[in-house]
């Protein structure tokens, strides 16, 4: 008979703009793993966010906040009460004093690459300076890592020296919204769109600019932002007021069925960012068969390769052109969309689910 195993999933930023992995790994391991004892360690405030399905599978609130003392003491504490075989920190934040085994993954690099001009300056760059601390302690104290791209392990790599023979890639994925879509109202005929969080290293203003570009030979064309209200998306609300820009709609907060009817109504995702650790929405865009036109940067020719338009992020010119050719070309038009369903269908969350699962069992038996 095979031993049942205690394993504990940090997952405390579930309702976040990463949450989608969390959400998507839990899903998946309940499918995957009847065996073993899991417990997903939340926030208070999101035990209603997600439920599990089975009965081996509980979740446990706490209300510590990232990067405090009380992470590295009290938190601690209650993982050593908790004493499970193992604990996945699905985020490098943990209590570094914590001695069980533990996996850790790496979602990307921006705490330790970006700076955003909302921010205290000073506070930021403390929370960088604690932050490197300990993601180079993390490198060292965990069992195994795995990073979600070959960009944030090579990046994770450089930066704290960590072996090949301890980190590994295992890719996310995106799909498509089980069930009916529902329409949102549009302003605008024709448009492209960007979903997600807004903050300096995501570029949208540049977006904007190369929006406005555009309207010189597509008057009538919008632009949909899609993304929760916050001071990002405000800040860059006001940036375009000041402009005078025109055709820019902000949707705030909308359901994922209206997010993703948008997706199949636009002429065109566009993906700007500076900086990612994978980049979900844009293959996301692609399930739905919407052509995607992106940053050049980071991780995207991996994540893309070649069914998107790419251009240089830093230039408004580069991207408005990039863009253009995408909106007027309709053999290219067809051409991304095809390659898109290809490119999206390389990825699985069920395969994540499995391949986590597997370091979980190698790591528990001692084999990683």
């Amino acid at each position: 008979m095979s031993t049942a195993y205690h394993i504990a999933l940090d997952v405390r930023f579930i309702n976040s703009g990463t949450g989608t992995y969390a959400v998507k790994l839990l899903e998946y391991l309940q499918q995957i793993d009847h065996v073993n004892r899991y417990t997903v360690i939340v926030p208070e405030k999101d035990l209603d966010y997600w439920q599990p399905s089975v009965d081996n599978f509980t979740l446990l609130g706490v209300d510590i906040p990232m990067y405090s003392l009380r992470e590295q003491f009290a938190y601690k504490k209650i993982l050593d009460d908790l004493a499970p075989d193992l604990v996945h920190f699905v985020m490098p934040q943990q209590p570094l004093l914590y001695r069980g085994k533990k996996l850790t993954t790496i979602m990307d690099m921006t705490l330790l690459k970006t700076y955003n001009s909302d921010k205290n300056w000073l506070v930021y760059h403390i929370k960088q300076l604690v932050g490197k601390f300990v993601w180079k302690q993390v490198a060292r104290s965990s069992d195994y890592l795995t990073a979600i791209s070959e960009n944030t392990k090579r990046e994770y790599q450089e930066f704290t020296g960590v072996n090949d023979d301890k980190i590994s890639v295992i890719y996310p994925a995106a799909e498509v919204l089980k069930g009916e879509l529902a329409s949102y109202e549009v302003p605008f005929s024709q448009f492209i769109i960007y979903v997600g969080q807004q903050p300096d290293y995501k570029n949208i203003r540049r977006l904007g600019d190369a929006h406005q570009k555009l309207l010189e030979t597509h008057p009538d064309l919008g632009l949909v932002l899609v993304g929760r209200m916050n001071t990002d998306t405000q800040r860059n609300q006001d940036y375009f007021a000041a402009k005078g820009y025109k055709n820019i709609h902000f949707t705030g907060f909308i359901p994922d069925d209206q997010r993703d009817w948008l997706y199949t109504q636009a002429a065109a995702y566009v993906f700007p960012s500076l900086m990612e650790g994978f980049g979900l929405p844009p293959l996301e865009a692609m399930a739905y068969g919407t052509p995607v036109v992106s940053s050049n940067a980071s991780c995207m020719p991996e994540i893309l390769g070649e069914a998107a338009e790419y251009f240089d992020p830093l230039d408004t010119d580069s991207m408005a052109a990039a863009i253009e050719r995408v909106l007027s070309g309709e053999t290219l038009r067809s051409d991304l969309i095809q390659r898109g369903y290809t490119q999206v269908a390389k990825y699985s969350w069920q395969r994540l689910a499995k391949e986590t699962h597997d370091v979980y069992m190698r790591l528990l038996k001692n084999e990683a």
